[in-house]
């Protein structure tokens, strides 16, 4: 899908989709490929078992574990302790290559900077995926993920629990219905980074200790530039580091704007610039303050979005604070300022919603339900899988949805505002921006 009309198309599809109740027809999948039998079992790869990898694989164990991948053999023998009859690899690559007739589907929990390169060759050979957010760590990944998706008609799904909540799904129906009224401004926050980064890092470490035994680290690496391996990266903390991880905006926000933006429809920004902390070429900055701006969408108004993260001056970078009402204000959450009241929630999930002022909401009454109920996160993707309805957070949303959450790291990397050209991935008069929204691969690594 290469051609300008091709991708307003894509868009314009996405967009549709982007309330949430546009991807479930009559309880069904439309055109996901082959169907299983609902009470058959699914044969799954699972690239990626240690840390929140885990969780995924505990999230599917119900299905056949055929095949377990990780970098780490330490996390890789622990899992086989679980699925001892699952063949063991370190390379994603060969896995699919030696079992792509025996798997169906595969999770995807590596590191951010490999998300793409795993999913996208499942995909392509037919592969369901469950990737964990960020969906990607380029923008450009994550316009290739959803149309690949779309191409090879495999159910899919990003790994942001939260939109399997019930409350986040009952917020988004009373929004829509209008009962906060026009909202033209969201705020939101994380307490992140909880990880060293930037300003206690700004460069690499000059020492180069040994690799573990149990590490192949040319793997842990896959696309990203070469370098010395060294504990700063591996395990976690690489989250602080531009080559491999996407900071604060992407590890949370994909958490605590996907209220506003289910809710909204949000689509594309129009503008996208950031204010921070120095930034330097290696790690992501102790806190930011992004604002996106949106344009009207259907009947509801033009948006101005801001997200906040960290801590300057060793204080929490919060939205003002007479927004909250005199309520409480939690580490982390997510305010929608409507023209008749105000959607205040207090964590990252949309777990939990306060409406404020609370005399006047405090008999509100709910609005139809125009969204199904979550049977279980991950159920929510193996059911698509066997041909039920798409997961709510399969790529068609979370896609557009993680480009828009990277903007923001673009804007912080350039130092700049910037017009968004969504149809061609370009930040107008900024060219500069080309090498954040798209980045070279290492040799013998691509999509």
């Amino acid at each position: 899908m290469t051609q300008r009309s091709n991708r307003r198309q894509f868009l314009k599809n996405a967009g549709v989709g982007a309330a949430g109740a546009g991807f479930w027809i009559a309880g069904r999948q439309v055109g996901y490929g082959q169907e299983k039998s609902p009470n058959a079992k699914l044969n799954l790869g699972c690239i990626g078992v240690g840390g929140r990898g885990a969780g995924d694989v505990d999230g599917v164990k119900g299905e056949n574990i055929v095949a377990i991948c990780d970098v780490d053999k330490k996390s890789l023998d622990k899992q086989a302790t679980n699925f001892p009859n699952a063949k063991k690899y370190q390379d994603f690559r060969k896995m699919l290559e030696e079992m792509g007739k025996e798997i169906d589907a595969v999770t995807v929990a590596t590191p951010d900077h490999c998300h793409a390169p795993a999913s996208v060759m499942a995909m392509k050979m037919g592969k369901h995926c469950y990737c964990e957010k960020p969906l990607t760590h380029d923008v450009y990944e994550a316009r290739v993920m959803a149309e690949t998706a779309k191409k090879f008609k495999v159910a899919t799904q990003m790994g942001n629990q939260g939109t399997a909540g019930s409350n986040l799904r009952e917020s988004i129906e009373i929004v829509q219905a209008g009962l906060i009224g026009e909202v033209k401004e969201v705020y939101l926050w994380t307490n992140r980074p909880i990880w060293p980064q930037s300003p206690a890092i700004k460069a690499r470490p000059k020492d180069t200790p040994s690799v573990p035994e149990t590490l192949d680290w040319d793997l842990w690496l896959g696309p990203a530039p070469e370098r010395p391996y060294h504990g700063a990266y591996h395990p976690f903390k690489w989250r602080g580091w531009w080559d491999f991880g996407t900071g604060a905006l992407g590890d949370m926000a994909c958490h605590t704007t996907n209220l506003p933006f289910f809710a909204l429809k949000l689509g594309a920004p129009t503008t996208v610039e950031a204010e921070s902390e120095e930034i330097n070429p290696e790690t992501c900055p102790g806190w930011a303050k992004v604002t996106y701006e949106f344009p009207a969408r259907g009947d509801m108004p033009a948006c101005k979005v801001v997200w906040h993260e960290g801590r300057k001056n060793g204080e929490l970078v919060l939205p003002p604070t007479e927004l909250f009402q005199g309520e409480k204000i939690s580490g982390s959450g997510s305010l929608l300022i409507g023209s008749k009241g105000t959607l205040y929630s207090p964590d990252d999930y949309g777990a939990t919603s306060k409406w404020l002022p609370k005399e006047k909401f405090a008999e509100m009454k709910k609005p139809e339900k125009t969204i199904p109920r979550s049977p279980g996160h991950h159920k929510e993707w193996i059911d698509a899988c066997k041909g039920g309805a798409p997961a709510m957070s399969n790529f068609s949303h979370s896609g557009p949805f993680t480009e828009f959450v990277l903007l923001g790291n673009v804007a912080m990397r350039v130092g700049k505002k910037f017009e968004w050209d969504a149809v061609n991935l370009k930040a107008k008069n900024c060219p500069e921006a080309d090498q954040f929204i798209k980045r070279e691969y290492r040799k013998g690594w691509s999509l």
